[in-house]
């Protein structure tokens, strides 16, 4: 039996592309004591993959050069010498873009345990990126009835799970995407009560007009001018989640763009950055709350599932390009 690997190959710059990776087959090793092995099915594709391949200061220390790309995804347990995993359990981890994964169970997030919704949700919005939208605004936020929530790249995983939470809680939500179609799906699959296209309109005027009170709550995804033109219009006591900088494309030297100090200071607003292992001992609480909107037909999923491991090495780059329309995953 072989392990299909998608291996990281040379150190990119910036956003990985398909010249970074190889393809590679080894043999699949039988399980020691203590340990499991895992066919994958669907390998996740993710904007934090991006500082993960780079030799950069992170949160998490560069993917080894000739290793499986980190990656999130979910499979089946077909042996097992591990006293909490039996054979055919559905697990969810840092398993990395291989096809069978021997784990020890340290790098396992959760068992899948909602079997009766699709199995590559636990990669998206029972996942990293529907958690990270919860945690974002539910506590990062504190959004609450009637408050204006913005949200960049809102048709994302990220973006529109945060859209559809703050509907939930009664706020109402402005998505800035980008082009016609992204803002479509805004509006009338993710229920946003206006959409910005940052391609084509002033994003500034355009939030002028939708928010004339102002914006009490920002969840960032991109950083650079789309958030400079946001943070011009701050309600007083405004709260912005930083969760990504996706239009930065190099960290050194760091970029200088307008500050921010003055709009803070004024309005009393307090930016702060959102991390998902901060929330570590409650991702359980997300979940549930999550897969039981999910089932009540409140949070809308949509998922992009390019098929087989010859398609990953340009995944990464064709997310940074907003070229998916939906949660991007890959079927191994």
């Amino acid at each position: 039996m072989k392990n299909s690997q998608v291996i990281l190959a040379q150190r990119p710059v910036g956003v990985p592309k398909p010249q970074h990776f190889e393809l590679r087959e080894v043999d699949v090793s039988e399980p020691g004591e203590g340990q499991m092995l895992i066919r994958v099915s669907h390998w996740s594709v993710d904007p934090a993959m991006r500082g993960w391949a780079n030799d950069v200061p992170n949160y998490s220390p560069p993917v080894e050069l000739g290793t499986p790309m980190r990656s999130l995804a979910v499979g089946e347990v077909i042996a097992s010498r591990h006293s909490d995993y039996s054979e055919g359990d559905v697990v969810e981890g840092m398993l990395g873009w291989q096809s069978h994964a021997l784990s020890d169970g340290s790098n396992i997030g959760h068992k899948v345990m909602e079997t009766d919704l699709p199995r590559t949700y636990a990669l998206g919005i029972l996942g990293l990126n529907g958690t990270t939208a919860y945690f974002g605004v539910m506590d990062t936020l504190s959004a609450k009835a009637g408050d204006t929530v913005v949200v960049s790249t809102a048709a994302g995983a990220v973006g529109s799970a945060v859209g559809q939470i703050a509907k939930i809680l009664g706020c109402r939500t402005v998505g800035i995407a980008g082009g016609p179609e992204k803002t479509r799906q805004c509006l009338e699959e993710f229920g946003f009560d206006a959409a910005i296209d940052y391609k084509s309109e002033d994003v500034s005027a355009a939030v002028a007009a939708a928010c004339p009170d102002g914006v009490d709550c920002y969840f960032d995804n991109t950083c650079g001018p789309i958030s400079d033109a946001v943070m011009t219009h701050l309600a007083h006591g405004a709260r912005i989640a930083i969760c990504g900088t996706a239009s930065i494309t190099k960290w050194d030297p760091l970029p200088i763009g307008p500050r921010v100090h003055r709009q803070l200071l004024v309005t009393r607003a307090r930016m702060q950055g959102l991390l998902i292992f901060d929330f570590a001992d409650r991702l359980d609480e997300a979940r549930n709350a999550l897969a039981g909107w999910v089932r009540a037909g409140k949070l809308s999923v949509r998922e992009h599932i390019l098929q087989g491991p010859e398609t990953a090495p340009g995944a990464i780059e064709m997310l940074y390009k907003g070229e998916n329309t939906g949660k991007l995953l890959i079927a191994v």
